[in-house]
């Protein structure tokens, strides 16, 4: 993900993909799925669910919450389904080298013997990317109004406890 504090998702991003999507669903698109994020919803911590108010804190939240606002009054002039999904936090192939994953990756196969975070905590719900593309087939698949649906493994993790599982891993891939 680039810079979620960037203006740039709400003075370009946002207004580019609104754009983009009218225009299918102007073109006769019936169905329309849409990835959101789990900033919509703020810098909260406990359970979240898709009935929770949207209270996002910062440009990137902010700019996903206007679209998925947007698309809803769009379909009140413009009937079609929408299924918002808000992504919670994805790890896995093909992420921002400046992600968790990739920074500690790194760490081992330079065989750091310290890897610089924080107390590691918060709790957060984290899912493979592998799972979070199953978790969208099935709503995508599905011709009606779905409205919004958390894409998460529903397990908090303790990101201390989710980075010494994957150094775990890493070393055991390694040969260590």
């Amino acid at each position: 993900m680039q810079n979620c504090k960037s203006l740039r998702h709400f003075e370009e991003e946002s207004p580019a993909q609104y754009r983009f999507l009218k225009a299918l669903i102007e073109s006769g698109l019936k169905n329309l799925l849409v990835t959101g994020t789990c900033f919509e919803y703020g810098m909260r911590s406990g359970p979240l669910s898709e009935d929770s108010e949207a209270r996002p804190c910062n440009p990137y939240g902010f700019a996903k919450d206007t679209l998925r606002r947007q698309l809803e009054y769009l379909q009140q002039v413009r009937p079609f389904n929408l299924t918002w999904t808000r992504l919670f936090y994805l790890y896995g192939e093909g992420q921002a080298g400046n992600s968790l994953l990739p920074q500690l990756k790194r760490a081992v196969e330079r065989g750091d013997g310290l890897f610089n975070m924080s107390g590691g905590e918060q709790l957060r719900d984290y899912l493979p990317v592998a799972d979070a593309v199953k978790y969208l087939f099935s709503p995508a698949m599905i011709a009606r109004d779905n409205g919004v649906v958390n894409v998460c493994s529903g397990k908090p993790i303790s990101v201390r406890k989710l980075v010494e599982g994957w150094i775990s891993e890493l070393w055991k891939r390694s040969g260590y």
